[in-house]
């Protein structure tokens, strides 16, 4: 097998793997496929976090990431694309942070390698096993990759800031403990 076709195979490899664990994701949130919770249960979970309206937060990260994944499975528009699910990754892995990096933990980990995988796809291509490919490239410009990260990592920085504001604003409401209290049996 001559290195192009080993590296195009493997880019395809990349792109179903992460594309469907991307289109399974975002099927959970929009229409509780896959023991997800659909749009209800999600923006629910999605306030409780402090990404708000829940709804709306919840309709976003799932269209994200079942539009980018697939999208990314294509290899068509691989600049949106990956640069689209890369934005939903960051804004789980800013839910995931305080649990530290593991996602043993609850950590950021998986939400990471996730939001890598498709950023790394949308720089380096599909390769030619791919829609893009098919069409000449038309929606996989050089210039593409630039102007898509700079779109989501703008409205990614204007979500998860809006998120982070509204977490200290809760969190000035509450007072701690002077002392802590210790019980002996």
């Amino acid at each position: 097998m001559r290195r192009n076709d080993r590296r195009d195979l493997g880019l395809l490899l990349l792109r179903l793997g992460a594309g469907g664990v991307l289109v399974a994701h975002g099927t959970q949130k929009l229409f509780g496929w896959f023991g997800g919770h659909g749009i209800e249960g999600t923006g629910q979970f999605m306030e409780s976090v402090g990404y708000s309206p829940g709804k709306a937060s919840a309709t976003a990260a799932g269209l994200a990431e079942t539009g980018g994944g697939t999208l990314l499975a294509l290899g068509l528009a691989t600049p949106a694309a990956g640069a689209a699910a890369a934005g939903a990754m960051a804004g789980a892995a800013a839910v995931h942070t305080p649990n530290g990096f593991f996602n043993q933990g609850g950590g950021y980990e998986y939400a990471a390698t996730l939001g890598l995988t498709a950023a790394g796809l949308a720089i380096t291509g599909p390769g030619r096993l791919s829609v893009d490919h098919l069409l000449g490239h038309a929606v996989n410009r050089g210039w593409m990759i630039p102007a898509a990260f700079a779109a989501t990592a703008a409205g990614t920085a204007v979500v998860v800031g809006a998120r982070a504001r509204r977490l200290r604003k809760a969190k000035e409401g509450e007072q701690e403990a002077l002392f802590e209290e210790e019980y002996m049996e």
